[in-house]
């Protein structure tokens, strides 16, 4: 049977990082399936589509093809309908915009059904807010990473200057606070740590150093 690792943690914890770089070491494939909500917010957006309307976002969903592709590097191409759109996922707008899809039942059913698969064929480092907890309830090692605020802040900052994107720290810290909010109190899989999962914090730990604690339980 294929391994799965998960690793959940709130927004700017590192998971995403943390994740690649597990995956890449271990041999195993990378899976974000925050990639995947933000693909379909990049949909609904397009589409000018009512984000409260979630039987219109359920119906989108099932007509949308999203493939989520390891490159040699160990990074990860995201393709909606066909299209490339790794970049534009990571837009602030996106950002905003993807706890309205996010906690929408009907959306999130789908998407995991699109992660079990997934998780049936490929050995999987994979990430994100119920992994633990709801969608690989089973899986072979769990991992919960968490930072302060303000860190998380920055790294959050750290990530739209990359990107070239102008915006504030005021707004940022805005939406994080949204962010946690909608993640921790929506009515299915909310962000918690799973009663198994190893708590890590990265507040004060390197990459290189959240990476070899995270290799050494696996291990």
């Amino acid at each position: 049977m294929p391994k799965i690792i998960t690793i959940d943690g709130p927004a700017g914890s590192g998971k995403s990082t943390i994740a690649r770089e597990v995956a890449k070491r271990l041999g195993f494939t990378y899976l974000d399936t925050g990639a995947m909500y933000r693909a379909l917010t990049l949909k609904a957006i397009r589409a000018n589509a009512n984000l409260e309307g979630s039987e219109s976002l359920i119906d989108l969903i099932k007509k949308t093809k999203i493939d989520i592709i390891a490159q040699k590097d160990g990074s990860l191409k995201v393709f909606l309908d066909k299209e490339d759109v790794t970049v534009e996922i990571r837009k602030s707008l996106v950002t905003q915009k993807v706890s309205f899809i996010a906690k929408i039942p009907g959306i999130r059913t789908e998407m995991v059904k699109l992660q079990r698969q997934f998780g049936k064929t490929n050995d999987i480092v994979v990430e994100g807010r119920d992994i633990g907890t709801v969608v690989f309830p089973n899986a072979d090692r769990k991992f919960y990473l968490d930072a302060d605020f303000n860190v998380r802040v920055n790294r959050r900052m750290g990530d739209f200057q990359t990107l070239g994107q102008n915006i504030s720290l005021k707004e940022v810290e805005d939406d994080l606070k949204k962010r946690d909010n909608a993640d921790m109190t929506r009515s299915v899989g909310p962000l918690k740590q799973a009663k198994d999962a190893i708590l890590l914090d990265t507040t004060n730990l390197s990459i290189e150093e959240v990476i070899e604690k995270v290799l050494s339980y696996i291990k």
